[in-house]
């Protein structure tokens, strides 16, 4: 009992002396924040879209025509004269001016040469009535030439038979020439239009023909009355 009192006692005597506990100082007001604006930045992504494959192309403005000037017209050609129709065998040109046709050499067959007649229409009753053949004998051993001729239709459908119109007279040189007229032609063989065919025969010494020229056709229109106009 004694031990507890002096505990008790010493306990006691221990908070007496201890320090008085140091107080703590009252923490620190802080003063309030003021209210702070908040800016919120929203970026803004801007997306690039792919430019277009294809350029539109703008419709071109019309353009300006100016109006034709006016041209007085041409005066009209002169009136050419009808050409006559194709025939089978190319006829010779109109006579020149000297009223002479000259006929293809290669026809002559290098038995003749400067073959020339005077016309290419013939008549019995009307004009022109005659021509005249004109023929150079170039082979060698000639000493006469004959001129044969037929007459045939426009389309050669019905020729006739070749006729012996005589000699040729010389005129020297080679040169030999006949004119021919409509009333040479025998009455048998005359056709109101139709052609006139003719061919040179050389003929030597004893009389026999030693070469000839081509035949000649569709040279020479035939008529007994005057050509048609």
């Amino acid at each position: 009992m004694r031990k507890f009192v002096i505990i008790l006692l010493a306990l006691a005597l221990g908070a007496c002396a201890a320090p008085p506990a140091a107080t703590q100082p009252p923490a620190a007001v802080l003063p309030e924040a003021s209210p702070t604006a908040i800016v919120v930045v929203e970026t803004v992504v801007v997306v690039a879209t792919n430019p277009p494959t294809e350029v539109p192309t703008q419709a071109p403005l019309p353009t300006y025509t100016p109006l034709p000037t006016y041209t007085a017209p041409p005066p009209p050609p002169a009136e050419q004269p009808a050409q006559p129709a194709a025939t089978e065998a190319v006829a010779p040109a109109a006579p020149a001016p000297s009223g002479v046709i000259q006929l293809d050499e290669t026809l002559g067959k290098g038995v003749f040469t400067n073959m020339t007649m005077t016309s290419n229409v013939l008549t019995l009753r009307c004009a022109p009535r005659e021509m005249t053949f004109t023929v150079t004998a170039v082979l060698e051993g000639t000493t006469d030439v004959l001129l044969y001729y037929r007459t045939t239709d426009l389309k050669r459908l019905y020729p006739g038979e070749w006729v012996n119109s005589g000699k040729m007279q010389k005129m020297g040189n080679g040169v030999y020439q006949v004119v021919f007229t409509g009333e040479n032609v025998q009455p048998n063989s005359r056709l109101d239009e139709g052609w006139l065919d003719f061919q040179f025969i050389a003929l030597n010494k004893a009389g026999s023909a030693i070469d000839r020229s081509q035949k000649f056709e569709q040279m020479i229109k035939y008529y007994i009355d005057c050509p048609p106009q």
